[in-house]
């Protein structure tokens, strides 16, 4: 086994095992699914862990390192949203900030079929909800809506995203700048990251696509929705890390 070579201690007593080991754990990664996190959060929190949640449980404060990183950094429960919201809820934000009022954003994700798993299929809804709220949010935009496109072909497709927004008379050229922006921002933790249109608008609504390749360092290439939450989760974790490291203690609540 990978973890066993790399002296990483496993269990197959699921949560129980993190909490027979508690006393060696700061912070866990929980990337089960929806329903599970519910269960497990309440643990979390009673054993004084930060819990940084891959799921669409929505219990925690909504992290996108781009955009809030140290907003959440005081948190005892992180929400990365989702694979989908990651690679969108940048884009949404510079789009905001470039135009002072959006009427209508829509995000739409493709992935390979290969790359959603069992946890991925049982959760589409929460998936579809968190992702709407978190764009809703981030984007100051009442009217979201979130498209899952799980892609069948061979060979597998990469993760692709179009981010479509109403917004009367806007302003692309300072759009541009601030997606631009963005994407570099985002490149630092998530370097498969790509722009494949810059914004343009279409049909009376701007438009932007995204395309996230993966690392290939364990996963396909072509699973970039999986790297791109974990790369996000990780990032989220290392800045805690440091904050501990400053400070001597945690700082979660």
């Amino acid at each position: 086994m990978k973890a066993d070579q790399l002296g990483v201690p496993v269990s197959s007593k699921s949560i129980q095992g993190i909490v027979d080991r508690k006393a060696e754990i700061d912070l866990v990664f929980d990337a089960t699914s929806a329903e599970d996190h519910f269960r497990h959060a309440k643990v979390f929190a009673e054993l004084g862990m930060l819990a940084i949640d891959l799921t669409p449980a929505r219990v925690g404060k909504m992290c996108v390192p781009a955009v809030n990183l140290e907003d959440c950094l005081a948190t005892g429960n992180v929400n990365m949203v989702s694979c989908g919201g990651q690679a969108s809820i940048p884009i949404a934000f510079a789009i905001a900030q470039a135009n002072p009022k959006i009427d209508y954003i829509e995000t739409v994700s493709s992935i390979a079929s290969r790359s959603a798993g069992p946890a991925t299929r049982i959760n589409l809804d929460e998936y579809l909800d968190t992702t709407e709220e978190g764009i809703a949010s981030f984007s100051r935009c009442e009217h979201a809506k979130a498209i899952l496109n799980l892609n069948p072909a061979q060979p597998c497709v990469h993760m692709q995203t179009t981010i479509l927004a109403g917004i009367k008379n806007p302003d692309v050229e300072k759009t541009r700048a601030a997606v631009a922006t963005m994407v570099k921002k985002l490149q630092e933790y998530v370097p498969g990251y790509q722009m494949i249109l810059a914004p343009m608008v279409e049909n009376n609504r701007l438009a932007v696509m995204v395309r996230v390749e993966g690392r290939g360092d364990y996963l396909p290439t072509y699973a970039g929705n999986l790297d791109i939450i974990n790369c996000a989760a990780i990032a989220m974790a290392e800045a805690y890390a440091r904050k501990m490291g400053e400070t001597g203690r945690k700082e979660t609540r």
